[in-house]
């Protein structure tokens, strides 16, 4: 399984940014895919996150502001971000684990979101 993610760049403190994820390769039909950030000298935390049946889950800090999703092909996973602060400024991250024989983690690389106030 490979993921690209795309969508980062500059917004200004009370925009809006959308991250995609593709990915590529055996999925099957039992995952779960996120978004997790990693600002300069903290630990990369979970954003959002979506299951295979549809469940979502939101960090506290991002609730009514970050909506994800996916399309009905399972092959793209987004992350709209609006009303953001500097304080979601960071290297965001996409992940699926994936149920085979067991679970497997995979990374997409990073995009950079910065806001600026």
């Amino acid at each position: 399984v490979q993921l690209q993610a795309s969508g980062g760049g500059l917004a200004q403190d009370g925009g809006s940014l959308r991250l995609s994820c593709a990915a590529s390769g055996s999925i099957g039909s039992i995952y779960v895919m996120g978004w997790y950030r990693q600002a300069p000298g903290r630990q990369r935390e979970l954003v959002a996150g979506i299951t295979s049946s549809g469940g979502t889950t939101y960090a506290d800090s991002v609730k009514g502001r970050f909506t994800i999703s996916r399309d009905n092909a399972k092959t793209t996973l987004y992350l709209q971000m609006n009303s953001l602060k500097p304080e979601d400024t960071a290297v965001y991250y996409c992940k699926i684990s994936v149920l085979v024989t067991g679970w497997g983690d995979y990374w997409g690389q990073g995009t950079q979101v910065t806001v600026s106030s």
